[in-house]
């Protein structure tokens, strides 16, 4: 049997990380073996982020919902409790947008989560 030699292979590897490495400072660009720690560092940094990112929109949508509640005079448990109750399945994301653009349409949920309760 023939002997494969794995040069083709570890060449392959290498240009991948130092691609992905592209633009880092100094020799985390340039050197593989700096390069490689730079990008598994910059991975799970990516990977950590992707879950904040969802944690703070959720914490964004709830405080923007917080506060037109309270312009209804409500606060967000209660509206909440009261959606819940009265049967109607918004998630926070749209009940956000609602009290942003359309505050006429929020209050007639806040009325309706009143009346629920």
């Amino acid at each position: 049997m023939a002997r494969v030699k794995g040069a083709l292979m570890t060449r392959k590897r290498r240009k991948k990380v130092l691609k992905a490495a592209k633009g880092y400072w100094g020799s985390k660009s340039k050197h593989f073996k700096m390069a490689k720690q730079a990008v598994m560092k910059s991975g799970n940094y990516a990977f950590i982020g992707r879950k904040l990112k969802k944690r703070n929109f959720r914490q964004l949508w709830i405080a923007r919902i917080n506060a037109q509640a309270k312009v209804n005079g409500m606060n967000y448990s209660t509206l909440m409790h009261g959606l819940k109750k009265a049967g109607i399945d918004l998630n926070r994301k749209m009940l956000a947008e609602l009290a942003v653009s359309n505050k006429d349409a929020f209050a007639s949920l806040c009325d309706k989560a009143k009346a629920a309760l």
